[in-house]
């Protein structure tokens, strides 16, 4: 396991040295199709590469949220075009190869159903959720339009948090992989308070108005 990971890093780092932008966006899309491949690994390298100079931190914040999309878009299609039943059949037959099981799909449609068109926000940044969730998404149809947006604001979270702990560890980058589960736990709770939060608000509203609406009228 550890050769292939050192083997990993080698093409990452071959790739993005002969690519720049482009190689890292490759990478990361080819990160959200297949999920064993570990953005925990290749986003703070990423980071270390922008801190020796060979990219910009910013350039390599939006390279990375641009294949995150990307990556995401393809596995939206394949919800949207198989349709539950054949999707599941599909990763029953196949989904050893990806080392993506029957359940991997189970855990990340119930958070879709828990939380909805949030789900693809908040989901982002659950790792192996953070991929598969595009999956329910495209089976339930959700708009293009929300799901790129939500894709985009979550991707850019995880990506900013991992980039950004490689660049300040530098050659102490794979470090961050150990403490990327607290990071990604934490966003996750607060971002869950704030959609209660908006809910409850919302929820008040309409009940304050509901009473206004049923008062009777003052002679």
């Amino acid at each position: 396991m550890s050769r292939l990971f050192g083997d990993l890093i080698t093409w990452v780092v071959d790739l993005v040295d002969r690519l720049g932008y482009v190689g890292l966006a490759i990478v990361v899309a080819i990160e959200n199709i297949f999920p064993p491949i570990p953005s925990e690994a290749i986003l703070p390298l990423a980071g270390f590469l922008a801190a020796q100079g060979r990219m910009t931190l910013v350039g390599a914040i939006v390279a990375s949220t641009i294949g995150s999309v990307l990556g995401a878009l393809v596995l939206y299609a394949f919800g949207y075009g198989f349709g539950e039943r054949r999707v599941r059949a599909l990763v029953r037959r196949y989904g050893r190869w990806a080392l993506i099981s029957e359940d991997d799909l189970d855990k990340s449609q119930a958070w879709f159903d828990r939380y909805g068109k949030s789900a693809v926000l908040i989901g982002r940044l659950v790792p192996l959720v953070r991929s598969l969730i595009s999956i329910p998404a495209g089976i339930a149809r959700m708009p293009l339009l929300p799901f790129v947006m939500y894709t985009t604001i979550g991707s850019g979270i995880w990506n900013v948090i991992l980039i950004s702990g490689g660049w300040l560890l530098g050659e102490n980058w794979d470090l961050i992989t150990t403490y990327q589960g607290y990071f990604s736990s934490a966003f996750v709770a607060l971002l869950a308070i704030v959609v209660l939060l908006f809910l409850g608000k919302r929820f008040l509203g309409r009940a304050r108005g509901s009473r206004i609406g049923s008062q009777p009228a003052q002679d």
